[in-house]
Order: C-alpha cells, then structure tokens, then sequence
C-alpha cells in the first residue's frame, strides 16, 4: 500500500526525472491574485507566469501545493465530514509547462506515471475531452489506447478552463478512476454522474488560447499546461478504497483524536472524527503560514474552521480544549514535507489552546442563553434577529454558531432583523465618532473603514502581493480615480507595507499596475487601529478603484528595520538585567537607520554598564536561534512573563515574541526575551548581526535615551570609529593602543598649561605679575582708597579671586573689577575690605556697576558682590558709576 508522503514524492521524483523544476509549495495566502481568499489550485503561485508578468528560469515545473477551499467561490466547508471527499485543506500535485510541451507530453507523461509508476490497471481507467478537442481526442486513442466508448466528450463548462473573463484559457481532459460496480454512480457526462463510482483523478488543461474580449478568442504563441492531480484521491485509489478519510495520513488524525476524546472512531462519532482531522491540517496550516483569527477576512474563516472542529470535539462529549492536543500527530505525518509546520509548531499549539478555551467559554454562555430565548419565543421556527445580534454583540456569540445551534431544532434566525440591529450599531457609531471633536478630514477614514473593513496584513510572511485597490483618497476626499502627479492615499485589500504603530516606522515601497501606473509610497500608516493607507505621489499613468496593483516593499529597509525592532526587545531584557526589574520601557522609534529606546531609570549609566549590556545583546544575537510568535490573550501573556512594549494597542489576541536562550550566568536555558508586539521582526537574532550603543543620554526626570545600531549602520560607525581613532594614532605618531594613556597626558599637560597661562593673565591684568602695591595704584575718594579696573582676557570665574588679591594689596579700602569677554559682554565684581563693611555695602556698589552695563541686580555679601552685563563696551561707565557710589555714601 502507498502512503500519502511516498505518493507525493513518488509524484515529484518522476517529473523531476523529466525535466521539471521541483518547486516547493507556495504559501495557502496567494500573494499573487488579491481576488482570492486562498490558494486553491495548485497552478495559482504560477499565475503571473503563464500570462507573462513573471519570468522564471526554468519551462518546466511540478509541485505539491497546499490548498484551502473554505470560504468564497470554493467553499467546502458545510460538507466536510458526510462526504467521502470533501475538505478544506488538501494537497494538488501538478506538472506545468510554460510555452514549453503540450498536448502529446502532457498525456504521454500522465499516462506512464499513473499506469507505469503508479501502476493502475488500465481497464479502470477512461479520460474526458472537451466536445471539439478532436486532438486530445486522438492522443488519448494513440498513446492510451483507450477506445472510444472510454474517451467522454464533454460539451460543458466543466471541460473548458479560464482564469476570468479575459486572459488564458483551453479545454481540459479528466482522468478518472473506476471503483467498480460496488460503488453507485455512474460515468461522467451520464444522468448518475454525481456517484462515488467514476471518481476524477487528474485534470489537464492545455492553455491554448487567450480570451480577448467576449466572442474574440485567439491562439496562444506559447501553449501551456496546467495539470491537477488529487493527493487524496489518488492516495484512496491506490490505497484500495474511494473514502480519503480512510488513507494512512487521514486515518492517523481521525484514530488520534479518538484515543485524545476516549470514543471510538468509527462509532456514533464518526462524523466528528473526520471534522477534526479535516479541520486540524486547515487550521494548521494556515497558522503557520501567517493566518490568525480573528473577524475579519482569512482570519475569520479560519475561526469559522477552528470552531466548527471544536463544536464537534464538546459533541464527543471532552470537558477540556482538544485541538491543540492532535498538533504533534499532524507534525508527525506532514512535517517532513512541509518543515513550515514543524517552525510554527509552537504558534500553532498556543493559538489552537487559546481559540478553544475561549471558544468553550462563549459556547457555553451563548448556548444558556439561547436556550432561554427560546423558551419564551416557544414553539416559533424563527429566533428574533435582533436577539441574534444581542447575543453576538453582547456576548460575543457569532450569528453563525447561532444558526448552527438553531439547525438541528429546525428554527432559523430572521437574518432581516439581524442586519437592521448591525446597522443601528453602525449609525451610532457614526454618530459618536462626529461628535468626538475629530478634524472633519479624518472624518473620511472612519467612513472608510466601515465600508471596506480591515485590510489584510501579509507583511509577517512577504514583501511583495498583489492588492484590489479598494479606497483611493485625494486632497481629503473619497475619490474613484488618481492621475500623474497627484498626492494620494492608497487602500488596498490586502497588503505586505506595515503601517507605523508600535515605535516602528511605516514601511516604503511602491505600487505599480499592468497598464503602467506607477506609485512610489513614501509612507505607510494605519488608520482607525487596522486600515492600511499608502501615502504618496502617482509618478505616471493614472489608479482607478478595482485595479490591481503589484506592491513591492523596500526590501532593505524593512531589514534594517526588522532587525532594529528585534534588537529593541533584546535591549530592553538586557537593561532589566544590568540595571534592574526597575527598567520599563517608556517609548521608542524603530526606524531602518537606528533605533531609540526610552526607559524609566534615575541616573547616567556608567561606561561599564553601558559595555555589559552590549555584551549580553550581542551573546544573544550570536546564538542565532529562531524567533518564535505565538499568540495569546494580553493577561495571559502578561501572566505568562511577556513584557508589553509601549504604544501598542493590544485587543482580544496579542502575538507574543520570544527571542534567544538565557546562558553565561543566567544559563537556565529558558527563554531571555518573551515580549507583546504586533511588529515586524528578524526570523533568526543572528540577522540582526551586531549592536551597538551610540549614546545614552537624559530625556526627563528618571527617563534615560539609549540610541544604537544594528546590522549595516553598526558596521559602518565601528569603521569610522576605527578611521577616527587610527587618524589620531597617526598624528601623535603613536600606536593605536597608546592612544588613550596618550590623550590622559595632552590633558593633563593641557590643564597645567592653561593654570599658568591664567595665571599669568591675572598678574598682568593687575600690573604686570607685580605683588607690589604700587603695581595696583589706588585713588581716594572721600578718604576712601579704590582700585578700579578694566580686565581684559580674564575669565569671570576668576574676578572673585583678583578682588582678594587686590583687597590684601591695600589693605583697607574698595576694589571694583571689570571683565570683558570676547564676546562683548561685561562681568563686574566689588569687594570691600572688613574694615569698611559698616559703612559700605558690596552689592550696592556692584548694582551700581551692573546697571550701567545694561544689567540687572547683583548678589554677594556686603563684603563681596558680583554682577553681569551685557554692553562691555561701557566697562569705564560702570567703574565711574561705582566711584559715585562710593563718593555718595562718604559724603
């Protein structure tokens, strides 16, 4: 018997024998076709190559890819579990051509692998052809050696495939598998077609022509082939049964969550069984590639998915969350194929526990009081919709697990209602926000919001998506269209540019369309919590709602600025350790250049501190081990140990960063960094590179500023650094490593120097360097002796040690000293010996002084007084006006 996995690899190995690029799975959010919820098709990541917008180095590949039909369009959901084929998650293996092979290859190498390789008898099988494919027709004669009678042709749509209105499209042929008489049903195109017998296998579209325009359909230059084969189907035909519930990978889930609930897997709870293996590989996959729940968009249909197993798990009667439980059994069977899984295991398990334990809690709350509305609605087949919409908008219960609680009772909800109490919501709404006091231009974004929702972030998982342009915004208002040369807001659908929240920066970019519009964005933020805009100027062309646009984000700053985030978690757990539990964070800016990171600490840090926490950032970057996300409820992260960064708005979920390994001292081998933040961040620390702190200064009353470097920008400062510091080696003619004992010396030599030189400056400013009384003359004014003098080059700091130089000089009398800066401006200081105070007062006098300089005030002691001013030029004037003070007072 085939597993599943030998299957898959079997597949892969045989085209890649043949010249087929084996191309990994592209990710279940096409970033490549904004008009679909999910990758549903295994030719979706090759879109943009069979209508030329890409070129790949390679014309031929295969793959197995992942695929979710579970909301839109293709929608499996409400029969998964009572069919024998139905999921939401399965596997297309595939083999493309692009303009390379075509109809004879494609058959030719369908055929061998399926009845060759495979080895299925070939009276079981039979293929259809679209009506007038008479070539396929033939081939299928030729290289199959089918008959007639086994060759359908197929006058529907169902045999002819396209991409949309316009663009690629062919007939396809279908391989299908006869599981015999046993089984009702009959062939395809008959009155009984829809049976279990005659189970389609393999799809081959020959891409042939392009459809131009309605009735104008032309030859392609470069046919294509786009194949689809059913892993799950093919591994039930070769595994000997028609139900894929019951191959070896689906059949581990199913006997996994029958030994997790104690029932039996094959009993009353059959149904079940199969619901939560189908449910559990959709939920996980899609988290692990970058969905989470939530109400709006993808997340929300992967609520819808996660619910509907965990209704069926409290059905098997299990009191505890039981999903996250059954994640190591799906890493077991898949995780060697898809390693994604295994990355995300934890993410995976942490958001299943918490959806569970919540979503029990709102079962079992809504569900009482349901029950008590029904009792007084009484033997009514339809619950009120305004009740319907108490119990979701009060209690949080969803109108869909209303109408799923409702079904097997046979009442339905009146939808009418329902949507007439969302509206009432929505105007009063409307109504709070215009009476807010907000700016009447911001009044358009939350108009907007309530039209198109939240946009969908891909940023966690890609730089470059395609997005419907859904909100176009110019000179502040709504409009349908943006030309050249216009400044424009930009909404998408869905986008990888990250909004600035949370300290880091919005993201750059630009937009770009297929009829040549081009929009660089300058920056990107949100709007109203979860509403991306992209601001900028339209370079050329012009931007119409509806058009599909390419956005690429500036790859190498969004790089820089992931790793300059990272590092901001590593720099906050490592100052919690240096300095203490004391440190919070108080703010920051995470921008591609450098990082900022505000902290409540009372003092400077020391140069030794600042080394240590440099240390320990950078022994952790070193480990280079996987950042881990998971996501969680705020207090229950909080409870867990996660600190919350500053600035971030948490709601009902948080995604929770843990990031490197305690060693050194604190080598408990835990987690170092467990951190709330919804921004963009490195896979590996080791891509943050290195760190470095640049400075650390104060921003406010016990509120200290570290800004520092990672990645590129470390680089470069350490060689400039370096240039500086081999620079000054070179011109003392000395090595580098005796440059600081070097600069000690120049300094100290300096401040010998400058010592005596001001010394020399005072002694010459007051005679010439004699002691002497006579190098000081004085003057008597009412038999008072006065000194008075105009200093010029001598510092201000210095007059009060001039003034007692000159006091011991004439022993009894007044000394009033002027210095002149360089810059105009005059510092005048009066001092009067002991002899004298009782009839003197030095701030007096020096008042006297100051104000004819233009200043104000004056303070000292009556023996001792200093003032400024700002007109030097009259330095003369103040020591007059000084003199007729002192003449005043010895009158």
């Amino acid at each position: 018997m085939a597993g599943l996995n030998e299957i898959r690899s079997k597949y892969l190995e045989f085209f890649g024998k043949n010249g087929h690029e084996i191309v990994p799975s592209g990710p279940l959010v096409p970033t490549n076709d904004p008009t679909l919820l999910f990758t549903n098709a295994g030719m979706v990541p090759f879109k943009n190559v069979f209508t030329g917008q890409e070129k790949r180095p390679y014309v031929r590949a295969t793959s197995a890819q992942k695929c979710v039909r579970a909301g839109g369009k293709h929608n499996d959901l409400d029969n998964v579990g009572y069919t024998a084929r139905h999921h939401t998650f399965f596997e297309m293996l595939g083999n493309f051509s692009f303009g390379d092979y075509f109809k004879p290859d494609a058959i030719e190498f369908a055929w061998t692998l399926i009845t060759k390789e495979f080895g299925l008898p070939k009276d079981r099988l039979l293929a259809t052809v679209y009506i007038d494919d008479d070539e396929a027709h033939g081939l299928w004669k030729k290289i199959a050696g089918l008959s007639d009678d086994r060759i359908i042709r197929i006058p529907t749509a169902d045999n002819f495939w396209s991409m949309g209105e316009t663009g690629p499209c062919g007939p396809c042929s279908e391989i299908f598998f006869d599981h015999g008489p046993k089984i009702p049903g009959g062939p395809p195109g008959s009155a009984d077609q829809d049976g279990d017998r005659f189970i389609e296998i393999w799809n081959l579209v020959f891409m042939q022509y392009e459809q131009i325009a309605e009735g104008d359909r032309r030859e392609l230059p470069k046919p294509s082939i786009d194949t689809g084969m059913g892993l799950e189907r093919m591994a039930a035909v070769l595994q000997g049964t028609h139900d894929n519930y019951a191959t070896d990978v689906m059949r581990a889930l199913i006997v996994a969550s029958a030994e997790a609930s104690r029932t039996d897997p094959d009993g009353a709870h059959a149904v079940s069984h199969r619901v939560i293996a189908d449910h559990l590989r959709a939920s996980c996959f899609l988290i692990a590639d970058g969905v989470m729940p939530s109400n709006e968009g993808r997340g929300y249909v992967l609520r819808r998915i996660m619910r509907r197993a965990m209704r069926h798990a409290q059905l098997l009667g299990v009191s505890e969350p039981l999903m996250w439980k059954l994640v190591p059994a799906l890493v077991r069977q898949m995780g060697d194929a898809y390693p994604e899984l295994r990355r995300a295991e934890a993410l995976v398990t942490e958001t299943l526990k918490l959806e569970e334990r919540r979503f029990r809690e709102t079962l079992v709350r809504g569900l009482k009081l349901l029950d008590e509305e029904l009792d007084r609605i009484g033997d009514a087949k339809v619950l009120p919709g305004d009740v319907a919409f108490r119990l979701y908008d009060t209690y949080g219960f969803p109108l869909d697990l209303t109408q799923d609680a409702l079904r097997p009772k046979g009442i339905q909800v009146e939808q009418a209602g329902f949507d007439t109490a969302m509206e009432r919501q929505r105007a009063d709404a409307r109504k709070a926000w215009s009476g807010s006091g907000q700016k009447a231009t911001e009044t358009v974004w939350f108009e907007l919001r309530e039209k198109l929702g939240a946009t969908e972030f891909l940023g966690y998982e890609t730089e470059n998506a395609e997005g419907k342009i859904v909100g176009i915004i110019v000179d502040g208002a709504s409009v349908d269209k943006a030309e050249a040369g216009q400044e424009a807001a930009i909404i998408t659908n869905q986008t990888p540019f990250y909004g600035e929240s949370g300290g880091q920066v919005g993201d750059s970019g630009v937009l770009f369309s297929g009829t040549g519009a081009e929009f660089p964005v300058s920056d990107t933020l949100k709007k109203l919590g979860d509403m991306v805009v992209h601001f900028g100027k339209l370079a050329r062309g012009s931007l119409k709602l509806g058009d599909i646009v390419e956005m690429k984000v500036d790859s190498a700053r969004r790089t820089a600025t992931r790793a300059n985030h990272s590092a901001t978690h590593l720099l906050h757990e490592a100052l919690r350790r240096v300095l203490g539990p004391h440190v919070t964070q108080k703010g920051s800016m995470v921008a591609p250049e450098r990082l900022r990171f505000d902290f409540s600490h009372p003092k400077p840090m020391t140069a030794e501190e600042i080394s240590r926490v440099e240390d320990i950032v950078n022994r952790i970057i070193r480990q280079n081990q996987d950042v881990m996300t998971r996501l969680m409820t705020p207090n229950e992260a909080i409870e867990a140990g996660a600190l919350a960064l500053f600035g971030e708005k948490y709601g009902d979920e948080v995604r929770v960063l843990s990031m490197g390994l305690n060693d050194g001292d604190d080598g408990d081998g835990k987690t170092y960094s467990v951190e709330l933040c919804g921004g963009t961040h490195v896979r590996r620390v080791g891509d943050i590179a290195i760190f470095k702190i640049v400075s650390e200064s104060a921003v406010a009353s016990g509120v200290r500023r570290i800004e520092a470097l990672t990645g590129e920008g470390a680089r470069r400062y350490l060689i400039e650094q370096d240039r500086l510091v081999k620079e000054a080696a070179g011109a003392l003619k000395i090595a580098a490593e005796d440059l600081p004992e070097r600069v000690i010396s120049l300094m100290e030599e300096r401040k010998r120097l400058e010592r005596e030189l001001n010394d020399a400056k005072k002694k010459l400013a007051m005679g010439g360097g004699s002691a002497s009384a006579e190098a000081t003359p004085a003057q008597s004014i009412g038999g008072v002796n006065i000194v008075a003098r105009v200093l010029n080059g001598v510092n201000p700091k210095d007059l009060r040690g001039l003034i007692d130089e000159a006091k011991q000089q004439i022993g009894s009398g007044v000394v009033a000293l002027v210095a002149v800066s360089e810059d105009g401006k005059g510092a005048i200081a009066v001092g009067v010996t002991a002899d004298l105070t009782a009839r003197f007062n030095a701030v007096d006098l020096v008042k006297a002084g100051s104000g004819a300089m233009g200043g104000a005030g004056g303070g000292g002691r009556p023996d001792m007084a200093q003032a400024g001013g700002p007109d030097g030029v009259k330095a003369e004037a103040a020591l007059d006006a000084v003199k007729a003070a002192l003449a005043a007072v010895a009158a």
